[in-house]
C-alpha cells in the first residue's frame, strides 16, 4: 500500500487549493489585495506634509499599509474566513479526510503569504512611483525587511486561526473582527504618526504586534535619522523580533486550543 502524504505535503497542497480558492473570489481578492493601495492613494494624496528632513507622510504611510497589510492578510481575513467555512460545513467535511489540522494551518499559512507577496510588490511599485518612497540600500534592511514579512506572516496567521473561534457565526464575524483591526490601526501609527498620539494608546498598541511591524517597517524605509523620532529613539529591531516571536508563539497555542471543525 502507498503511504499517506506526509503533514507538510499534504499543507502544501491545501495551500495550492487555497489560493486557487481565493482567486476565484473577485470581492475577497479586491478587498484583500487592493484595499491598502487604495487607502495609500487616498491618505498620500491627501497628506504631503514633511513630518522630518527628508521624510514625507506619503513615506511614512506606506510604510504602515505594508505591515497592516500583514493584519489584513492573515488575522482580518482568516478570523472572517474561517467562520464562515465551519459554517458552510466546508470543515467538517475536511475533519473527514486524512488531513490533520497541522496541514490545514500550513494551507492558510501559504495563502497568507502568497497575497502579502503581491500586496507588498503593489505598495511597493506604488510608493515609489508616486511618492517617492526610498527603498532600501543595504544587504542589512532588506534582511530585516525578509523576516518582518515571514515572522509577520507566521504570527499573524496563527492570530486570525487563534481569533476565529471568537465569532459564533460565519455572518457575524466580520463584525467583531473588522472593528479590532480598525482600532488597531489607528493606535499603532498606521493612518498618524505614533509620537504625535496620546501616550495611553501609545502604551495600549505596545502590546500589539501591529505597532512593532510598523515600526519595523519605518527601520527599513526610511532615513535611519528618522529612528531619534520614534519613542525610544531608536528602532529597537531587537525588541521587534522577540515581540513577533511571543505572539506567534501564542497565537500557536491558543490556534490549536481553540480550534474547531464545526460549530459547537
Amino acid at each position: 500500500m502507498n503511504s499517506l502524504p506526509s503533514t507538510l505535503n499534504l499543507g502544501i497542497r491545501r495551500g495550492n487549493l487555497e489560493i486557487r480558492q481565493f482567486m476565484r473570489q473577485r470581492e475577497s481578492v479586491v478587498f484583500t489585495l487592493l484595499f491598502p493601495l487604495i487607502l495609500m492613494a487616498i491618505f498620500g494624496s491627501v497628506f504631503k506634509d514633511t513630518i522630518a528632513p527628508g521624510v514625507t507622510f506619503s513615506q511614512y504611510f506606506v510604510a504602515g499599509m505594508i505591515a497592516s497589510g500583514l493584519v489584513n492578510s492573515g488575522f482580518q481575513q482568516l478570523a472572517i474566513v474561517i467562520p464562515m467555512e465551519r459554517d458552510f460545513g466546508s470543515l467538517k467535511r475536511l475533519r473527514g479526510t486524512p488531513m490533520p489540522v497541522a496541514s490545514y494551518f500550513i494551507g492558510k499559512s501559504i495563502l497568507v503569504l502568497a497575497s502579502m507577496i503581491i500586496q507588498v510588490i503593489l505598495l511597493l511599485a506604488g510608493g515609489v512611483l508616486f511618492f517617492g518612497l526610498n527603498m532600501p540600500t543595504s544587504a542589512g534592511k532588506w534582511i530585516t525587511f525578509t523576516w518582518l514579512i515571514l515572522l509577520g506572516t507566521a504570527s499573524s496567521t496563527a492570530l486570525g486561526i487563534a481569533f476565529s473561534a471568537v465569532p459564533k457565526s460565519g455572518r457575524g464575524a466580520s463584525a467583531v473582527v473588522s472593528p479590532v483591526v480598525i482600532v488597531l490601526q489607528f493606535f499603532s501609527g498606521v493612518f498618524f504618526i505614533f509620537t504625535q498620539l496620546p501616550s495611553w494608546m501609545q502604551q495600549v498598541a505596545a502590546i500589539f504586534p501591529l505597532k512593532w511591524l510598523t515600526q519595523g517597517m519605518r527601520s527599513v524605509f526610511l532615513p535611519d535619522t528618522f529612528a531619534a523620532s520614534e519613542v525610544a529613539k531608536s528602532w529597537e529591531t531587537g525588541r521587534t523580533f522577540i515581540i513577533l516571536l511571543v505572539w506567534l508563539v501564542v497565537g500557536l497555542y491558543f490556534s490549536i486550543r481553540t480550534f474547531k471543525w464545526e460549530r459547537a
